[in-house]
This record gives C-alpha cells, sequence and structure tokens, in this order.
C-alpha cells in the first residue's frame, strides 16, 4: 500500500503561491507602519510642555543674582564675591579675570583702583554694571574690588564701612576719609592730592559748583560720588570745599539739618568796624588763581599785569570781579560772597599793584 508523502507543498497552483508572495510582502511592511505610528503618535513626545523643553534644553550653568543677606551697604568683599562675582570670575568666564591670577589680574591693577571700580560700577565688555546686581551700593562692589584684587597680589585699601561716619550729615573731612582720601591723598589716577596749591589752583577757577557737578556725576576716573551712592549732595559740597580750601582755610557748607542762614561756601567776615575784610576775602577766595597767576590771573603784587586793569577804573575791575571775566567765574566762584565783600578783594589787590 502506497503511503502519503509528508513533504508535499501546501501550494497546489500559482494561485496560491502569488498569494503567499504577496503576503511576505504585505504582512511585515503593515506591521512596521503601524509600529512607528504607535512610536510616534505617543502622548508623551506629542504633548511636551513648554517647561519641559526649556529644562530639556537648559545649559549646564547659568548666572543666579543673590539678594543681599546684609543690610544695604554693609556687605563685604568676600560676602559680594560669593554672591555675585564668583560665578564669573572664578572659572575667567567671558574674559574676566579669574580669582588669584596674578597674571591676569596684573594690567588690571596697573591701571588703578580708581578705573577699576568704576568699570566695576558701571560695566565693562561682558560684565554688566555691578557684576549684574543693581541693588548693590558702589562701596560694597568696591570692596569686592579690593578683595579680588589683593588675592591677586595688589595691596589696595578697602573703604571702611559707612556706619564708621555719622549717617547722612558727615563732615566734608569725614567724607574724605571715607571715600575721597584713598585717591586724592596719593594723587591716583590722576586726582589732586590734598593740600597741593598748583593741582588744585585749576580747579578752584572753574569754580565751586562746578567741580561739585563733576564730583556728583563723575568723570575721568572717579565714580559718580566717589563710589558712594549713600552720599547726600550736600555731603559732596563739603568734601568738595574741604579740599579746596585744604591749606587756604577750612569751611564747609552748613549742615543739612540747620538752617540756611551761613554761606555755603567760603565768605568773609566783617571786622568790628562793619566795613569788609578785603585781604580776608581775597585769602579765601581770590588766592588760589592769583597768587600764582593761574588761568591768567594777574598775579598779587605785579604792577606790570595789573597797569592795564588799573588804567580801567575802579567801576570796570568791580564789574569783572563781580560778572566773571575769561577764566574767572562771577565773584570768584563763590556766589554766596556779598557786593561789597568783592569789592573790597579787588580794592586789596589794586592797592598791592599800585
Amino acid at each position: 500500500m502506497h503511503e502519503p508523502d509528508q513533504h508535499v507543498s501546501p501550494i497546489k497552483n500559482w494561485k496560491q503561491l502569488v498569494v503567499v508572495v504577496v503576503l511576505a510582502f504585505v504582512v511585515p511592511i503593515a506591521v512596521i507602519i503601524m509600529l512607528s505610528q504607535y512610536i510616534t503618535g505617543s502622548p508623551k513626545v506629542a504633548v511636551e510642555s513648554e517647561n519641559a523643553v526649556l529644562n530639556r534644553i537648559r545649559p549646564v550653568g547659568e548666572v543666579q543674582l543673590v539678594a543681599a543677606s546684609a543690610p544695604r551697604g554693609q556687605l563685604t568683599g568676600e560676602q559680594v564675591y560669593g554672591q555675585v562675582c564668583k560665578t564669573c570670575h572664578e572659572g575667567g568666564l567671558a574674559g574676566a579675570p579669574k580669582f588669584g591670577d596674578k597674571a591676569a589680574w596684573g594690567k588690571v591693577i596697573a591701571q588703578g583702583l580708581a578705573p577699576t571700580v568704576d568699570h566695576a560700577v558701571k560695566g565693562i565688555r561682558a560684565m554688566p554694571p555691578k557684576g549684574g546686581n543693581p541693588d548693590l551700593d558702589g562701596i560694597e562692589v568696591e570692596r569686592a574690588v579690593v578683595f579680588m584684587a589683593n588675592k591677586a597680589g595688589a595691596n589696595w585699601k578697602e573703604p571702611p564701612p559707612p556706619a564708621a561716619a555719622k549717617g547722612a550729615d558727615r563732615t566734608g573731612e569725614e567724607v574724605v576719609k571715607v571715600a575721597c582720601a584713598r585717591c586724592h591723598e596719593t594723587g591716583q589716577g590722576g586726582a589732586p592730592k590734598i593740600g597741593d596749591r598748583a593741582a588744585w589752583t585749576p580747579r578752584v577757577a572753574k569754580g565751586l559748583a562746578t567741580v561739585t557737578q563733576a564730583a556728583l556725576k563723575g568723570h575721568g576716573g572717579m565714580p559718580a560720588r566717589a563710589g558712594m551712592a549713600d552720599l547726600s549732595d550736600v555731603e559732596v559740597k563739603r568734601a568738595i570745599e574741604y579740599m579746596f580750601n585744604s591749606g587756604v582755610g577750612k569751611a564747609e557748607a552748613p549742615s543739612a539739618a540747620a538752617a540756611p542762614a551761613a554761606a555755603p561756601a567760603v565768605a568773609a567776615a566783617a571786622p568790628a568796624g562793619g566795613k569788609p575784610d578785603g585781604k580776608k576775602v581775597y585769602d579765601t577766595a581770590c588766592m588760589a588763581c592769583h597768587a600764582t597767576g593761574a588761568a591768567g590771573a594777574p598775579k598779587f603784587g605785579d604792577k606790570a599785569a595789573w597797569a592795564p586793569r588799573l588804567k580801567t577804573g575802579a567801576d570796570a575791575l568791580y564789574a569783572s570781579a563781580l560778572k566773571g571775566k575769561g577764566a574767572m567765574p562771577p565773584k570768584g566762584g563763590n556766589a554766596a560772597l556779598p557786593e561789597a565783600d568783592v569789592k573790597a578783594a579787588v580794592d586789596y589787590m589794586a592797592a598791592a599793584a599800585k
């Protein structure tokens, strides 16, 4: 008896062959398409939130502006460095001189304290003003600059805390000690040294008001209000007056709390007889220019220089002194001087040149 062949193909004709071939291609392709649609159509990917996207593309490092943890104006240089400056200066990011790197800080230190503080307060290149923290006081920024510079080999003096002075009613001498002395005692950055008559003469010629405005706004390498934002206008004015009068005589603006009775600048006291003392007015208001001949002023006692002026007559000399002439401001830069005092000073100088 013949046994059936167990290996006979299930495909009996060509039609069945065509169906098998088609299914062999179509089924895998269909499975692949369904899988891809399932994966790409996943709700977790399609509905990805904005926060998720931001978190996914967030950079490794970021700058954080930390709020001051101490009363305004009281942060130390090290604290300001740790809160604001460390982000860039620790690693030398964006060209910032690396903390403790003497080579990198060498050029910065060479330019001096005042310009460096000015750059830190106003911002320079990639560094924003005050390192990106506008709440910092100028004095806090300066402390941070001194802290970093000294760690790289500088020997800069850190400004004392404002608490050492008497609030917002400090004398000119006190303001000079806490804000101005670091530059004006040494002449750093071109600052006129305290007591240096030759250096102060051209400034005095411009007048107190002009120099005070420059100090309030900042100029050259000096930041506004010498880097101390808490200084009042009257305190800055007192400091200028104190330095103006260094070596000439002390006179300061009245106290902010006092009644406006006294003149804010140098004024001559009348002697017992009631007539203004021309010599005293000269010593306190005119001497800075007329003793040296600064800005074309005729030198005291120089008959040749005074001769053509004396020929114009006393009234013409009075008018020039009261209204100003050439580089000389009205009343020698002291608008508070009484007219009689100005005339007395003119008479004193004219008499010495006859």
